[in-house]
């Protein structure tokens, strides 16, 4: 039987590091964050949190300059989030993020390693329509739920 894969499977092992030091951050901040979670537009966010009221976070981890620079798709998580941040690990060079083409103005920076976080720039709070944050909070649950029975049967894993 198939099982779901682990997030980052495919990327840098740095990345799953980044992702897990930003996802005890969030946690201490009572977010409830998934690796990997897909968008209705079709495209999938390293990571996407949600707070007891129901604020979206996305955040985008980059492990090198030419990931982050080569990044042309960023721009439409934008639109299925309330905040969008930058994660990337302690030595990256973190002046990129302050490039006018990453929107410093709306994007956050959040620096991590694999048992940590630190919040370097707070991202702008720019709310989603009600009906997207639905259908959103909604993608994020099944998701969610999908693969919790995935540990029950692994036949039903698999990520959206």
């Amino acid at each position: 039987m198939a099982t779901a894969p682990a997030c980052f499977d495919d990327a840098p092992l740095v990345a799953a590091d980044v992702a897990r030091g930003v996802a005890r951050l969030l946690f201490r901040q009572d977010f409830t964050a998934l690796c990997e979670v897909p968008l209705g537009n079709g495209r999938r966010a390293d990571l996407m949190a949600i707070d007891a009221r129901g604020c979206i976070t996305i955040i985008e981890i980059k492990v090198s300059r030419a990931d982050l620079r080569g990044d042309m798709k960023w721009p439409d998580y934008l639109d299925y989030c309330d905040r969008f941040y930058w994660a990337l690990p302690a030595a990256f060079d973190h002046a990129l993020v302050d490039d006018p083409w990453f929107q410093p103005d709306i994007a956050g920076l959040i620096v991590a390693d694999r048992y940590d976080a630190a919040l370097v720039r707070e991202a702008a709070h720019r709310p989603i329509p009600g009906a997207r944050r639905k259908a959103e909070t909604l993608r994020f649950a099944r998701c969610a739920a999908r693969r919790l029975l995935g540990g029950l049967d692994p036949g039903l894993a698999g990520l959206d």
